[in-house]
């Protein structure tokens, strides 16, 4: 029993986690400027955002769910705000200086993993996600009167959930890493500036949505 809970958390979390967004981007991009560890560490923090994301559908938090829906255009907009700042951060990056600190063993794991999973907090939209996949996959999050091991029940699925999205970012960051030789520095600049700009623009767009979907009346003070 407990063992099948585990594998539907590990199919909901790589499934989560194949649509490449910014965050896929971005974590492709640090495998090509930097190393495969980069790039999987980086992964590693959406992945543990993702796990956040998850315990939050499966217990069904109401108090956080009934928060991010009355501040959903704020949390939108430092999203957004977020974003394009990553973006912009890569796209006036040189590759070069990178890529001589890593040969002189400069690195810096701890913030690949916490800047993307702030950046992957910032987007708390990706809950449906996971109410989503988990009914999809007939995984209740409420529990039934004779269910005394609900608790349980959910922290081995959302444990499940982190190892899916984690071997989600191991594989493709593994296969980038593969073709990563193969690229000149003069190839990487033109990937930053290219990954830079997809990203930006989703930040922008994430900001100019919200205008667009919230009458200016009900923006006005009353």
């Amino acid at each position: 029993m407990w063992l099948e809970i585990f594998i539907r958390g590990l199919i909901v979390g790589f499934a989560a986690s194949i649509p490449l967004g910014p965050i896929g981007v971005l974590c492709i991009q640090r495998t090509l400027s930097k190393s495969h560890k980069a790039g999987f560490i980086s992964g590693l923090g959406a992945a543990s955002a993702d796990t956040i994301f998850a315990s939050i559908a499966f217990f069904s938090l109401s108090i956080v769910m009934s928060f991010i829906q009355d501040h959903m255009n704020v949390i939108k907009v430092i999203g957004g705000i977020c974003i394009l700042a990553v973006g912009t951060k890569i796209f006036i990056t040189n590759p070069i200086v990178q890529i001589r600190r890593n040969r002189a063993g400069v690195t810096n794991s701890w913030q690949d993993y916490i800047t993307v999973f702030f950046f992957t907090l910032a987007n708390p939209a990706f809950i449906l996600i996971f109410v989503f996949l988990f009914t999809a996959f007939g995984i209740s999050a409420e529990p039934s009167a004779a269910d005394s091991h609900h608790l349980w029940r959910g922290i081995i699925m959302v444990i499940g959930v982190f190892f899916g999205s984690a071997t989600w970012w191991f594989s493709i960051t593994f296969g980038v890493n593969l073709i990563r030789n193969k690229f000149r520095p003069r190839h990487l600049l033109w990937i930053n500036r290219v990954t830079g700009a997809i990203i930006m623009a989703l930040g922008i767009i994430t900001i100019l949505l919200i205008f667009k979907n919230t009458p200016i009346d009900g923006m006005l003070p009353e």
